[in-house]
C-alpha cells in the first residue's frame, strides 16, 4: 500500500501522514515514511526530538551520496542509471512510532523539471519506493499542487486530499483530487481534518456533494493533539 497525503499547508497533512506510519507500525508492518515536505516535520510526528530531527540529512542535499551515485570522469557530465535501494539501507532512519523515515529535502536548482543529479536522485528513489518496494509507503507531500504538475506522487494507491471547513483548503484540495484522478491514481478522495461543530461537518459534506468528491475519512478537533503540537 502506497498512500500519499496532499492538501494545503496547515490543514494537518503531517499529522495525518504521521498518524497512519504509526498505526501500520503497530500492526507489525514494515513503514516507510517519506517527508517529501519543502518544510519537513513529519520527524517529530513520528517521536524523534527536535535535536533528533536537526542532524537528518536530507537525501536532496546530501552533496556526497549524490556524487557517488551521478559523478562521472567528465565535468558537467553525471550518471542518470545508479541503483537506490542502498539508499533506504543506509539513510532511512527508525523512529519510536516503528516507521523508519526518509527526508527528500528540497532540490535546489531552477525548473521544477530540472535535470540536475539531486533531482534525479530523488526522483529515482521515489519511484524505487513506490513502484518496487513491499513496504507500506506513507508520503507526505508538499503544500498545495505543485508536485502533482511534477509527478512526484505518481503510482501511489490512494492519494488523500486533507482539508479542514475553510473554503480555501477545500478549493485546493478538490483540484489535487481532480489533477489525481486525471493523473489515474487509483483511490482518491477528502479527508476532513479538525471538524469541531456540525456546521463544520455540513460545510464539509456539502462541498464534497457540490464537487462529486469521495470522502474518505473525518478527524474530529481534539484539545489533545492541538496540546501536544504546543509542547512539541
Amino acid at each position: 500500500m502506497k498512500i500519499a497525503v496532499c492538501g494545503k499547508g496547515g490543514v494537518g497533512k503531517t499529522f495525518l501522514a504521521g498518524s497512519l506510519a504509526g498505526i501500520y507500525a503497530s500492526q507489525g508492518r514494515p513503514v516507510i515514511a517519506i517527508d517529501a515536505d519543502s518544510s519537513p516535520n513529519l520527524a517529530l510526528s513520528l517521536g524523534l526530538s527536535p535535536e533528533e530531527s536537526s542532524r537528518i540529512q536530507p537525501v536532496a542535499e546530501n552533496e556526497e551520496l549524490i556524487r557517488v551515485k551521478t559523478a562521472t570522469d567528465h565535468p558537467g557530465v553525471f550518471r542518470l542509471s545508479f541503483t537506490v535501494d542502498d539508499i533506504i539501507t543506509k539513510h532511512a532512519v527508525p523512529t519510536p512510532s516503528g516507521a523508519h523515515l526518509l527526508v527528500m529535502g528540497t532540490v535546489r536548482a531552477m525548473g521544477s523539471g530540472c535535470a540536475c543529479p539531486a533531482h534525479s536522485i530523488v526522483k529515482a528513489l521515489m519511484r524505487h519506493l513506490v513502484v518496487e518496494r513491499d513496504e507500506i509507503v506513507i508520503l507526505d507531500m508538499e503544500a498545495g499542487i505543485e508536485h502533482l504538475g511534477r509527478g512526484t506522487a505518481e503510482h501511489v494507491d490512494v492519494l488523500l486530499a486533507v482539508a479542514d471547513a475553510n473554503r480555501k483548503s477545500l478549493s485546493i484540495a478538490a483540484t489535487i483530487c481532480r489533477l489525481a484522478q486525471e493523473a489515474g491514481i487509483p483511490v482518491v478522495g477528502l479527508v476532513a481534518n479538525r471538524i469541531a461543530t456540525p456546521r463544520e461537518e455540513q460545510a464539509f459534506r456539502t462541498f464534497a456533494e457540490e464537487h462529486t468528491l469521495p470522502i474518505i475519512g473525518q478527524v474530529p478537533f481534539d484539545h489533545v493533539i492541538a496540546d501536544a503540537g504546543i509542547t512539541g
